[in-house]
């Protein structure tokens, strides 16, 4: 397993290859749908976002409250083609990095390889697990969308595939990708 560290760069994601099991550790930052769509219409409005997109990873999730004495709730991923219509914007202000469930549209793959970022598959299925891997929490934005406003996860060890290297080439085949398998 190749360990990976964020923030990204492209010198980190240059070296991960489609299919590679990688442990990732740092900050990443959960986002569904709607926070997608607010996140988009600051940039549109050209408003400050509420956290820096640069080399920075998204991941495709709404975790569960926190039950006592736990740092998270469940926290699995949730289907990434759902959030493909949101993806270049967040890209071209910097994001390196997206985690999620599911093929991409080839699109999506094609706009990896230009702005040279990663796509990265979390088990699904596996939340409860997922969620021991969370180091701290933290609400950053849009806390009137509950499980899908944005939260700060300091992970450690957070087991991951490489769904799409930074060259656009993917574990789904061509045809499936559409279907989000």
């Amino acid at each position: 397993m190749l360990r990976v560290e964020s923030p990204l760069s492209l010198e980190k994601i240059a070296k991960l290859r489609k299919g590679e099991l990688v442990y990732l550790s740092g900050i990443v930052y959960t986002a569904r749908d709607q926070a997608h769509k607010k996140l988009v219409e600051l940039i549109k409005k050209r408003k400050a976002l509420p956290f820096s997109l640069k080399d920075s990873i998204i991941y495709y999730c709404g975790p569960t409250p926190s039950p006592e004495g736990e740092v998270s709730g469940s926290c699995g991923p949730t289907t990434s083609l759902r959030m493909d219509g949101y993806v270049e914007p967040l890209l071209r202000e910097g994001l390196k990095g997206m985690i999620g469930k599911g093929g991409r549209t080839s699109k999506v793959r094609e706009l990896i390889k230009k702005y040279k970022a990663v796509y990265f598959l979390a088990p699904s299925g596996c939340g409860a697990l997922l969620a021991q891997k969370v180091l701290s929490k933290k609400l950053i934005a849009f806390k009137e969308l509950g499980a899908e406003a944005i939260y700060q996860l300091e992970v450690k060890d957070f087991p991951l595939i490489v769904g799409i290297d930074f060259q656009g080439r993917s574990i789904y085949p061509t045809s499936s990708e559409s279907q989000g398998r």
